[in-house]
């Protein structure tokens, strides 16, 4: 059985995506959750993320006696693994563009990142209209994605960015989550698509777990002294 470290539902941006990858693809694995303790090290989460990886971080993923870890490598990983599910897009072209755009997302979009950390549980919209008036390189990222999304909505037909889901809309699913609780401005095209993202069943179970967690971590948050 395959298992997957991963950190707080509520925070872990990274750890969601192969989580959400893997149930909406009803992949069987184990779960195991690091709470964020603290990165430091010697933390609780650091000495039993660093046994694992040499990163010491989440999320990780281990089949036997192999450890994967980085979302983009398990990702990877997965769509070989289990080559019976269509993991990434099948059309060669299509599937090379989901590629490109995963690991644009990977490695970009430090504003928006930077800006408007994940955190699922809390509503926080005037915030999102601070930095939407005061970060130019926010409101870039967002445009960014929408014609992004909006362009492989329209070529592919929807309901998810390449028709059927993928790779890609698990990679890009935290971004939702940030929209949503920051409230940031977006076309009606594009609201539909984070709507349809939330709604995803495997994506719907991150969330109510995320939610259920009730861990309040004050170096995730930026904004907020308590819940």
């Amino acid at each position: 059985m395959l298992q997957l470290y991963v950190g707080n539902k509520n925070y872990s941006s990274w750890s969601m995506r192969p989580w959400v990858l893997l149930r909406q693809a009803g992949i069987a694995f184990d779960e195991v959750v690091v709470r964020f303790d603290s990165f430091a090290p010697g933390s609780t989460f650091r000495q039993t993320m660093d046994a694992l990886n040499p990163t010491g971080k989440v999320p990780c993923l281990v089949d036997g006696e192999l450890v994967v870890w980085d979302t983009l490598a398990i990702a990877e990983y997965l769509a070989e693994r289990f080559p019976e599910h269509p993991l990434w897009p099948r059309e060669p072209q299509a599937r090379a563009r989901a590629r490109s755009i995963c690991a644009e997302m990977h490695s970009g979009f430090g504003a928006l990142r930077a800006a408007c950390p994940m955190n699922i549980e809390a509503s926080l919209p005037d915030i999102g209209q601070l930095v939407w008036r005061d970060k130019p390189a926010v409101r870039a990222d967002v445009a960014r994605l929408s014609a992004m999304w909006g362009q492989l909505l329209t070529t592919h037909g929807g309901p998810m960015l390449f028709g059927e889901f993928s790779i890609a809309d698990a990679y890009f699913a935290p971004v939702c989550m940030r929209l949503k609780t920051y409230a940031l401005p977006l076309t009606a095209d594009i609201a539909a698509y984070v709507v349809r993202v939330c709604a995803l069943p495997g994506v719907k179970a991150w969330v109510d777990q995320a939610l259920a967690e009730n861990d309040f971590r004050d170096f995730e948050e930026p904004y907020r002294l308590s819940r």
